[in-house]
């Protein structure tokens, strides 16, 4: 898990491409959860919270 003082460390292009990676494992893990094949059941938050402080900080960036 990334923390925020690494997050802000990264490029923006940097961030994008987390963004992009943390939404294709979201993806993936509601397939797997609606097909039962789920077995880390609370890697759904972290990645969901994850991607809410990518885009925190790309929304901080865009208005700074």
């Amino acid at each position: 898990m990334n923390t925020v003082n690494d997050m802000r460390g990264k490029s923006n292009d940097e961030l994008k491409d987390m963004l992009l990676e943390l939404k294709r494992e979201q993806f993936n893990l509601r397939f797997q959860q609606a097909s039962g094949q789920l077995e880390n059941t609370a890697r759904r938050s972290q990645v969901r919270k994850e991607v809410a402080r990518i885009n925190t900080l790309l929304t901080e960036r865009k208005n700074s």
